[in-house]
């Protein structure tokens, strides 16, 4: 149930709405938009509606929310799109996050000297996997601790925010140390235990749509981590499978408008995992930036054909540059501006 508070509600209100929806046993989620407080009530329906709240002060309306999804649906912020802010980057609305760095870290060498060059290309965030999930288990899998040591290195060095892969709840703390930005990948997205660690844990998450997850099931999935009060998800379209087998995996850019239908969460795109294939990823970038993604997350190393894992995919980190002003052309056809922290100085 959402409890839609008048414009003109005072705290006290507000605060007697949420102590009689708790007393009936139910969550109370308060949003405060721009204009209106919205109070989402989680629980047994029939309990919220014999309060009989309609009428009561400072209360508007009782909307029933319809989805299984309660506080990812857009019908709770009245379609006001959430807008996310790390590390002092603004992610959603008319801001576009440009995320980009190596699938690996894999040596001080090439993760210092990716960042520097991304970092000057003007990126949101930078990426770069700890712990990496892999199909083969005689893979490598990552550097483990000694990754997150020099994802911290390139933090200090840049000043980007972190996004890193956790995909066990026993690395959750030595990531919480470093990750601004908590990747959940497609094999994790249905991993409700580890999802409801992060909702406590407070950290953004970045949340991949899995393999063969339809739309409802992946906005199901972020309402594990929303429930436990972490209102700072964004969800990744990054491929699904499909029949074809001329690219990796589908990349299903349809998602993004719907997405935008269903929810107020930022939707990333990730071209990179979808192709498979470097020359495919600019062309999907900029059509995920046309169609009105939140932003895009891609793989950058300095030379990718040396590269321990997915090399094929990764941007050469020498043209990236390049790469960074076209897809930031195509944001801005979609009247978005890639979120930096000198831009949003700037702004201010």
């Amino acid at each position: 149930m959402m409890i839609v508070m008048k414009q003109d509600a005072t705290e006290e209100e507000i605060q007697a709405v949420i102590e009689r929806v708790e007393g009936a046993g139910a969550r109370a989620h308060r949003i405060n938009g721009e204009e209106l407080t919205v109070i989402g009530a989680l629980g047994d329906r029939e309990h919220v509606q014999k309060l009989e709240l309609e009428g009561s002060p400072g209360v508007e309306k009782l909307l029933p929310i319809q989805k299984p999804y309660k506080l990812a649906s857009s019908q709770i912020r009245h379609g006001e799109p959430s807008v996310l802010e790390i590390g002092g980057r603004k992610i959603g609305g008319d801001n576009f996050a440009l995320i980009a760095g190596p699938c690996t870290v894999e040596s001080r060498e090439q993760t210092l000297g990716t960042a520097a060059t991304v970092a000057a290309a003007g990126v949101t965030l930078f990426r770069g996997g700890a712990y990496k999930p892999r199909t083969s288990p005689y893979a490598f899998h990552g550097l483990g601790q000694e990754g997150l040591r020099l994802l911290a290195e390139a933090k200090r060095e840049t000043g980007l925010p972190i996004v890193t892969e956790l995909m066990d709840v026993r690395d959750l703390e030595p990531v919480l140390e470093v990750a601004d930005v908590i990747q959940i990948g497609a094999r994790n997205m249905q991993n409700y235990t580890l999802l409801t660690e992060l909702g406590r844990a407070g950290r953004p998450v970045l949340l991949k749509r899995g393999l063969s997850a339809t739309l409802e099931e992946l906005l199901n999935a972020s309402e594990y981590i929303l429930k436990e009060g972490n209102e700072a998800v964004m969800l990744c379209e990054r491929g699904i499978r499909t029949f074809e087998t001329a690219y990796r995996f589908t990349l299903d850019l349809t998602a993004v408008p719907v997405l935008k239908e269903l929810t107020h969460l930022p939707i990333i795109v990730d071209p990179s995992h979808a192709a498979g294939r470097r020359d495919l990823v600019q062309p999907l970038s900029l059509a995920a930036a046309a169609v009105g993604a939140d932003g895009i997350i891609v793989e950058v190393h300095p030379n990718p054909d040396e590269a321990i894992c997915d090399g094929p995919q990764q941007l050469v980190a020498a043209e990236f540059a390049a790469y960074a002003e076209k897809v930031a052309q195509a944001a801005a056809v979609a009247g978005k501006t890639i979120s930096t922290l000198a831009a949003e100085a700037t702004a201010a």
